[in-house]
């Protein structure tokens, strides 16, 4: 472990950044100017175990030297970890994890272009190859193509983040400003837990979808002048529909306003969540027959018992924001559209299983999401919904929001806890599991956006009403992000049971449908003549696909399926994070004859789908975690149903 420092100093700039966060630092140990006349500071350290302690604290310092200046100096992360005693040489790992963070000198402007699944048949490439020609080096913008960016159903997309301080970021919405204490304002509460409070440097981000390349160009280069995102409810082609439960909020009620959520039923659950008490939650969340709806499909009544009987505390509640599979964005949806559900569900589910801390982890990608959460945060807290007495119950919990900064694997729950706690977003090896030692070493409930969105209906109507939704096995409402080829894309609200048919029919499924991939990436692709499967986790399964996140993404025989092949092969070869040999090998081999097939086919090349074969069955069976083990899933999906390389 290298734990010494190099000759780097930081600008004024940066030292500003890292204390506006952390605070002045008390002595020369941490970064202060030495003073001969404090002796103390001569003769012993100190603050070492304080800040130490405060590990967790990395990231959002990487983020505050990111927004301030752009990208991370040598001189600036040394700082840092000395504020936070975290040896340069970790810190260094950490830095470099993410592909939000740059350590080497950029522009001050970055403009992420999405060239992921949907933004690619909706002409990413050509968008990208127009704007960076227009946009040389003396623009002062850093043109980077990037993977998804969670605005499927507005290919192509792209996200300028501009740093320094700002006046006004073309994300904020008005009233969020105004309430939360400015543009670009850090999550209240931002620290581990402890009484530590801090502001992170204000920063400029303008996001345009569907991109042109003179609406992309604007963004990048004057982000003020950018028009604003549209409304949540344009994603929502159902908005207005009274039979919906998870929905019906978004569209009708204002966003930022807790008195109009209250009056729209808010904290209705949570009070009869009081009524029940802990077990009683768990026990309705277990009668509903709720399941994880990132994927996975756990059962969340036995996750929150499990967690809740540890006799080891504290308890610790996570909220998994950091939707990456490439066609997904209901997640996104729901923070920007409806955000005081998540607050007042992260409530609940704290209260039944024990934690009185939880944290939201949130894709660095999503800055409206980040404004409307934080405002919905600070508006419950001021208003004793959040806090050390919420609704004068005498039960103390509060939320921290943490930024993740453009990594897949940290929506392995794991990752998450390695990265809230400052460490590369690396997967564990489980047991031990979560609810034993999940974040700081302490049980942890980790449930996503959907999961927990669902609590407030089952409690409002009751365990047995929310079971009669769906079926017997997949019970309740599912979200399906339906883009690509559709003329109605957007997130959709079905009952478990519907048919791919019908979702696509609401969709409006544009002519000449050649594919339909499900579950992302990580999915699988099924024919035209399969539109019968039913959408349950047990349905897919028999029809030997997966349900996944609730993808749905359609193609016509216009897109080159060889390419979207090669395009998810060389997703899974960035994302990787690289700590498991079949993992970080052989995705790279995956790329290698994924590449080498696109330029012959037919008996040529026989020999290397051989190869994908032996290589995704290595991955699926030895990867750690779950990106590996799906990295094949696709690609195999669409040889075999859909004879890809005939």
């Amino acid at each position: 472990m290298d734990l010494r420092f190099g000759d780097g100093k930081p600008t004024d700039e940066e030292r500003e950044a890292v204390d506006a966060l952390l605070g002045p630092p008390e002595s020369s140990w941490e970064g202060a100017d030495r003073d001969a006349r404090d002796e103390t500071d001569l003769r012993w350290a100190r603050g070492g175990r304080e800040a130490r302690d405060r590990r967790d604290l990395l990231l959002p310092g990487l983020h505050a030297l990111n927004d301030r200046v752009g990208w991370i100096s040598e001189g600036a992360l040394d700082y840092l970890c000395r504020r936070l005693t975290v040896p340069p040489a970790e810190a260094y790992g950490v830095a470099t994890f993410y592909a939000m963070f740059s350590v080497r000198p950029r522009p001050a402007t970055v403009l992420h272009v999405c060239t992921d699944l949907a933004c690619a048949t909706a002409g990413a490439s050509e968008l990208c190859t127009a704007v960076e020609a227009r946009l040389g080096p003396e623009s002062g913008v850093k043109v980077e193509r990037s993977p998804c960016l969670g605005l499927c159903e507005r290919a192509p997309a792209a996200l300028a983040i501009r740093a320094g301080i700002s006046a006004r970021p073309a994300f904020e919405d008005e009233a969020v400003q105004a309430d939360s204490g400015g543009p670009g304002a850090a999550a209240p509460g931002v620290g581990n837990g402890k009484g530590r409070r801090g502001r992170e440097p204000r920063y400029a981000t303008a996001v345009t979808a569907p991109a042109t390349p003179e609406a992309a160009i604007t963004a990048a280069t004057t982000p003020e002048d950018a028009p604003p995102e549209p409304a949540p409810a344009l994603a929502v082609p159902q908005t207005g529909d009274p039979t919906l439960t998870l929905l019906r909020r978004i569209g009708t009620t204002d966003p930022t306003s807790l008195d109009a959520y209250r009056a729209a039923g808010g904290y209705t659950a949570l009070r009869r969540a009081f009524a029940l008490g802990p077990a009683g939650v768990i026990r309705e969340v277990t009668d509903a027959g709720l399941v994880g709806r990132g994927g996975a499909a756990f059962p969340t009544g036995r996750k929150w018992q499990a967690t809740a009987a540890q006799p080891d505390r504290p308890h610790y509640l996570v909220c998994n924001a950091d939707e990456s599979e490439p066609g997904t964005f209901k997640d996104r949806v729901l923070m920007e559209g409806d955000p005081y559900a998540l607050v007042e569900a992260m409530t609940i589910a704290g209260y039944a299983t024990g934690a009185h801390r939880g944290y939201l982890y949130l894709r660095g990608e999503y800055p409206r999401a980040l404004a409307r959460l934080t405002h919905a945060v600070a508006q419950a807290r001021a208003r004793g919904l959040l806090g050390d007495d919420v609704l004068g119950q005498g039960y103390a919990f509060d939320i921290e929001i943490r930024r993740g900064a453009g990594a897949y694997i940290c929506g392995e729950e794991t990752a998450l806890f390695n990265s809230i706690e400052g460490r590369r977003g690396e997967p564990r090896s489980k047991p031990p599991f979560p609810v034993e030692k999940g974040l700081f070493g302490k049980p942890t409930a980790a449930n996503n956006v959907e999961t927990l969105v669902n609590v407030l209906p089952i409690l409002t109507m009751g365990a047995q009403a929310y079971a009669a939704i769906g079926t017997p096995s997949s019970t309740g409402p599912k979200l399906f992000c339906v883009s690509g080829s559709v003329r109605r894309p957007g997130v959709y609200e079905l009952p478990f049971g519907a048919t791919l048919g019908e979702l696509l029919t609401l969709a409006s499924v544009r002519d000449g449908l050649r594919a339909v991939l499900l579950g992302g990436a990580a999915g699988g692709f099924v024919r035209p003549d399969e539109l019968g499967i039913p959408l349950t986790f047990e349905g897919t399964r028999e029809a030997g696909t997966t349900l996944g996140s609730g993808v749905v993404m359609a193609f016509d025989d216009t897109v080159p399926l060889p390419r979207l092949l090669l395009r998810i092969a060389e997703f899974f070869r960035d994302e990787s994070c690289g700590q498991c040999v079949p993992c970080r090998v052989g995705t790279v081999r995956q790329e290698e004859a994924l590449h080498r097939i696109a330029e012959r086919t037919g008996a040529a090349a026989a020999g290397d789908v051989a190869l994908l074969r032996e290589v995704g069955r290595a991955m699926r069976d030895s990867s750690i975690c779950g990106l590996g083990q799906t990295a094949w899933n696709a690609v195999e999906s669409a040889i075999d149903r859909l004879g890809a390389y005939e």
